[in-house]
């Protein structure tokens, strides 16, 4: 399903292997919590997607672990932003600013992190707009 949602949409998308659960699994023992129902499909279809500039689409179950785990640990950056244990990293925007999902939240909604400012945005209802409206540049950084 998820593959053929953003084949459908304007723009390059370069697929990856799906995941393996075991990927998954220790991705969700990282972040101390099961991956959000719809983040998880999408990675069992593809562990990863890249955009037409190489920017991530969508992280590999990997790197999402890798980074939300730097982010939530670097006492650096705990001195200069708000916690980000409340966000769930899944893609970047290529200019240093990070898509996130609600940690442990049941809500589907997609947010921006700017880096700059420390801000936190919505920018999508659920996971499939954000790839639809980001995709098409309804979504711009």
């Amino acid at each position: 399903m998820w593959t053929e949602v953003v084949t459908a949409l304007p723009g390059a998308a370069i697929f990856q292997p799906p995941a393996s659960e075991q990927s998954l699994a220790r991705c969700a023992e990282v972040l101390g919590r099961p991956l959000p129902a719809d983040l998880a499909a999408l990675l069992r279809e593809s562990d990863g997607i890249e955009g037409e500039y190489g920017d991530g689409l969508i992280w590999s179950a990997e790197r999402i672990a890798s980074e939300n785990r730097t982010l939530r640990e670097d006492a650096g950056l705990a001195s200069l932003y708000m916690p980000f244990d409340p966000l769930l990293f899944f893609a970047d925007a290529g200019n240093g600013d990070l898509f996130a999902l609600l940690a442990g939240i049941d809500r589907p909604d997609v947010f921006v992190w700017n880096h700059e400012d420390d801000s936190r945005t919505w920018v999508a209802p659920s996971l499939a707009t954000y790839l639809e409206w980001w995709l098409t540049g309804r979504i711009a950084l």
